[in-house]
């Protein structure tokens, strides 16, 4: 599918986690708790290996399709590692930034990934914030990531159910979220408010960036306001897992009622 900007493309990645590899994919077939839509086993793939996955989709009820060793490889985004054959995941949580922010109650708090671009990473931040129980995490399809097996690993096999929300790039995600009445918020070390002292208001949107490039030049006019973590010993920033972490939980810890 090519991507319009400007444009809110409903990709079938907005609805499916997609999985490549024999070993991702008997996973994501074994385990009951995942619904899977369809797996896509390459024309070329024969053997043991292709019975295995076979008799394991038949087992589930599972459709499998078969392609050319080349459409796996566009399909799956990964030439390398695909092995020949992929699964199409439901994510129940997954929809399009734009369908969230139509909502009659849209998410309230929200992380914006921008230009996250290691998938342990985006791993790890999809399993903290859906812990947190934020409503909702925009992921664009471009310039972060994408959510593939190494971010479901990351992830302990969380991306798979988290509140993610899809776009076209985290400019057009600021640039919607700003329209919505959202306060975008993003992190600056040499902030003087920080994220334990700073108030936030009921619609908020947390920018994390890339620790190596920060906020990107598109997004960075369109922060509200920065927030810094307090640091000691010397160090000078946290890994933006890490820095997610401290501020998903610090707004959990505001959320209770013994935090006044």
């Amino acid at each position: 599918m090519r991507e319009v900007p400007g444009v809110d493309n409903v990709s079938p990645k907005d609805r499916f986690v997609t999985v490549y590899g024999r070993k991702p994919v008997l996973e994501a077939l074994a385990d009951a708790r995942l619904s899977v839509d369809k797996v896509v086993l390459a024309d070329s793939a024969r053997g043991p290996a292709a019975r295995e996955i076979l008799d394991a989709a038949r087992d589930r009820g599972v459709q499998v399709q078969r392609a050319s060793a080349q459409r796996v490889k566009v399909l799956a985004g990964n030439g390398k590692q695909d092995q020949g054959v992929l699964a199409d995941v439901v994510a129940p949580r997954m929809r399009t930034l734009a369908a969230a922010l139509g909502d009659r109650r849209p998410p309230a708090s929200v992380l914006l990934l921008d230009g996250i671009t290691t998938p342990a990473n985006v791993g790890m931040i999809l399993r903290t914030a859906t812990a947190a129980g934020l409503e909702g995490i925009v992921v664009p399809r471009k310039g972060v990531a994408t959510i593939d097996p190494l971010v479901v690993k990351a992830s302990a096999g969380v991306a798979f159910t988290a509140p993610v929300l899809r776009c076209y790039t985290a400019e057009e995600a600021a640039s919607s979220l700003r329209d919505a009445g959202y306060t975008l918020v993003a992190m600056d070390a040499g902030a003087r408010n920080t994220v334990f002292t700073a108030s936030f208001p009921d619609k908020v949107a947390f920018v994390m960036g890339s620790e190596t490039s920060g906020i990107t030049d598109g997004v960075r006019p369109l922060i509200n306001r920065w927030v810094s973590i307090p640091m000691a010993g010397g160090v000078e920033s946290l890994n933006v897992a890490s820095a997610a972490a401290v501020l998903c939980f610090e707004l959990v810890r505001r959320s209770r009622p013994d935090s006044r």
